[in-house]
């Protein structure tokens, strides 16, 4: 592979590049608080004399713009300027920047406001981080992976390598939203973990993603159902002037993408990719092979500058093959639980503008099939799992501007959920010593969840803006059908550059499926107590201070009643989460809502985005302690309570052909429970050692090619340079009969080559 792609990356120097072949920005710019276009606003490419002006609808282009990277500012008359970096131009398709511009409504005496780099959230004041396109991609070791990407943000913790498990601020997989162009996603990981939502890749092509915003923690009513964190990843329209596309090979996968008009008020875009992973594992003589599928598409249609349409599809086909005609083949697939699964969203959405804000509906389906198994040394089975779970979703939303100081949101949706399953789990016996009392189970049945929600935001002054709002949600197959969440904001601005921050709440979320299926319909919804509070500086207009300090007090957390020291709250990430997690994750056995935690720490970060200085990173760190109780009553360490994390990432922007990034990441050890000499494990000390600390150092370079008509991007990702093999967990040899660690991949080089065309 190595051999077929270095004469890419060594094309010469030399090759003529089009010197008269130029690109094109276009986009639109939108009240933020209304969806109404801004027209008249300028936008200007930062350190040159390009520019344009919105028309009367609020679209601008500006043409004749040489391949590079750029900043770009929009300004209008009463909106408050914003800068995006890390716009890159090229000449084989248009650049397509959108803005979405708020009312500039503080008057603060002899203070001149300037252009902002960092966009902020009216309905959420703390613990939200923007990225673009660009700063997706090029995150080193992150194989251009929007959930990789955020694993520098602070309270973000790694549960394992080579996993997608977003563990924030103490909580379980199973706490995070994910939101796709506005629909809730229930995992958008392939081979995903059933009940909570991780696994080892994204399934979302990053190509058409235009940004993605996380929180971890402190988010709004308008999302709900979740107690961690939320990620709000928005698609960009497919472009509008011709047919093109892109072929790609990555460190994973290739794939091809399709985009172009329709008509002159509607575009497309498709993309397939398939990975290659299989054609590594079978080469290097593993017993199992993985193989995934991905499939996007999106349409969308504008009759008039009122109304507009969109409809998307996203699949993803995942697959393991197992390899068993050796003894030592079958001994150590007996180690993996593997999941066939086929998984698709889909929607439709229609958005129509009011003078004062806007009305949106969506209607959506998701629907997960698993076919889950783990057999022993003889083939024997030891889990067998098919699941079927389909969402239906019905949901609305207004948005009503009622001064330029006021504005409100209200919503609902109602969802149809059938779920069946056919489960074998033959007489297992837990390395504590409990034999689970299921051996067989075929379970189906069909909710309904509605959800109500309320919110606003006001300024009160040029000191204070508060904001709060009430949601309701209901689901019928539990013991407390109704949760009531209020939630409330406030930022007071003691200068221009300096704010002061608070978020406090209720958050509530319904069990898993899964769980239920063993009959656990007493369970009511876990809840947090949340608070944030914390300052933030601005140096300079590229440069953000944050700090930070939460506290989440957890209640009504599904506990064994069968082994009074497990919650729920330590399983659902890693691959250990078949018989070496004792099958912890599925809850197959009978629960109670009596598991309590709390968490708590301290976050320091700091920013620098790419401006006129060619340079850009991000330093955080997180001082933090989580800690759960189960029936047993004893407070014990959270499997994912890692003390310290430090992450620092950056990097430089040599020109516009060459950039190179680094990340450093490191992480107190998880704590784990030792093996007995026998294979056991023993209550007293569970979760009472710590895995060796985690670190690594990723490495990158970037390399553009403008051609005449399309444009070569190349990447060389180094991941773990110093070839340190950091420790995900210990499992015990039955064949040597003696505990072994388990440890991740060292030095891993991956190339990738684009052709944009």
């Amino acid at each position: 592979m190595i051999k077929t792609l270095l004469p890419l990356l060594l094309v010469s120097v030399s090759s003529v590049l089009a010197q008269g072949d130029f690109g094109l920005i276009s986009g639109e710019i939108t009240d933020v608080a209304s969806g109404k276009p801004v027209p008249f606003a300028n936008v200007v490419i930062l350190t040159t004399q390009l520019g344009g002006t919105t028309d009367e609808l609020g679209h601008y282009s500006i043409r004749n713009i040489p391949p590079g990277s750029y900043q770009l500012k929009a300004s209008a008359v009463g909106y408050s300027t914003l800068i995006k970096t890390d716009v890159t131009v090229n000449n084989s398709k248009p650049t397509q920047i959108d803005f979405s511009l708020k009312e500039d409504i503080l008057k603060l005496a002899n203070v001149v406001i300037t252009a902002d780099y960092f966009s902020k959230d009216n309905f959420e004041s703390t613990s939200i981080t923007s990225f673009s396109n660009e700063e997706i991609r090029r995150a080193p070791g992150g194989f251009e992976d929007v959930v990789r990407a955020l694993s520098v943000l602070p309270g973000v913790a790694q549960a394992d390598a080579g996993r997608n498990d977003l563990v924030v601020r103490g909580g379980a997989p199973s706490e995070n939203l994910y939101l796709l162009d506005g629909y809730e996603i229930p995992n958008i990981n392939h081979f995903g973990t059933q009940g909570a939502t991780g696994g080892p890749l994204s399934f979302i092509n990053l190509d058409f993603v235009k940004d993605a915003t996380f929180s971890t923690g402190g988010f709004s009513v308008l999302y709900g159902d979740k107690l961690s964190s939320a990620l709000r990843i928005n698609l960009r329209n497919g472009r509008s002037d011709r047919i093109g596309g892109k072929a790609t090979i990555s460190a994973s996968q290739f794939g091809l993408n399709i985009e172009g008009p329709i008509s002159h008020n509607a575009t497309f875009f498709f993309s397939a990719r398939r990975s290659y992973l299989d054609f590594i594992f079978k080469a290097a003589g593993f017993g199992f092979v993985p193989e995934y599928y991905d499939f996007l598409l999106k349409f969308d249609y504008e009759p008039d500058q009122k109304n507009s349409f969109s409809f998307f599809a996203i699949s993803a086909v995942d697959n393991v093959k197992y390899f068993n005609t050796t003894a030592d083949q079958r001994y150590k697939n007996s180690n993996i639980l593997g999941s066939n699964q086929i998984q698709y969203s889909t929607g439709l959405s229609f958005r129509h503008l009011m003078p004062n804000g806007y009305l949106k509906f969506y209607l959506s389906r998701n629907s997960t099939d698993y076919d889950t198994g783990q057999r022993d040394s003889l083939l024997n089975p030891v889990f067998l799992n098919k699941s079927l779970e389909t969402e239906d979703k019905f949901k609305v939303e207004f948005i009503h501007r009622f001064s330029a100081a006021f504005e409100a949101t209200t919503g609902g949706d109602a969802t149809l959920t059938h779920f069946n399953s056919d489960i074998l789990l033959p007489f297992f016996k837990t390395t504590f010593g409990e034999l689970l009392p299921i051996s067989a189970l075929n379970y189906k049945n069909t909710f309904f969840k509605y959800a109500f929600y309320l919110n606003a935001v006001g300024r009160l002054n040029a000191l204070l803006q508060v904001g709060g709002g009430l949601r309701i949600d209901y689901f019928d197959a539990i013991t407390d059908k109704f949760s009531i969440s209020p939630r409330a904001n406030a930022t007071v601005t003691l200068t221009p550059l300096l704010l002061v921050n608070i978020t406090a709440g209720y958050y509530r979320q319904a069990p898993s499926y899964i769980w239920m299926a063993a009959g656990n319909f007493n369970l009511k919804p876990v809840m947090v107590k949340q608070i944030v509070i914390g300052p933030e500086y601005r140096i300079r207009n590229d440069a953000l201070v944050k700090i930070e300090v939460y506290q989440k007090d957890y209640s009504n957390y599904p506990s064994s009643v069968l082994r009074p020291y497990l919650t729920l709250a330590n399983t659902g990430a890693g691959f250990q989460s078949g018989a070496e997690d004792n099958f912890s994750t599925f809850g197959l056995e009978p629960l109670i809502s009596g598991g309590t935690g709390r968490s708590r720490g301290f976050e320091f970060s700091a920013q620098k985005k790419l401006s006129e200085i060619p340079c850009y990173g991000l330093l955080s760190v997180t001082l933090s302690q989580t800690n759960f109780t189960a029936l047993d009553g004893v407070e014990r360490n959270g499997a994912y309570d890692q003390r310290w994390i430090v992450n620092l990432s950056g990097g430089y922007q040599f020109d516009k052909f060459w950039e190179a990034g680094m990340k450093f990441r490191y992480a107190t050890g998880r704590p784990y429970t030792p093996y007995n000499a026998d294979g056991s494990q023993s209550v007293a000390t569970y979760n009472s050692l710590r895995l060796p600390d985690l670190h690594s150092l990723d490495l990158r370079v970037d390399k553009r090619w403008f051609y005449e008509h399309y444009t070569l991007i190349t990447y060389i990702d180094l991941q773990n340079i110093y070839n340190h093999r950091n420790v995900g967990g210990v499992r015990w040899n039955k064949r040597d009969k003696k505990s072994e660690e388990s440890n991740s991949i060292g030095l891993l080089p991956t190339i990738g080559v684009s052709l944009e065309f």
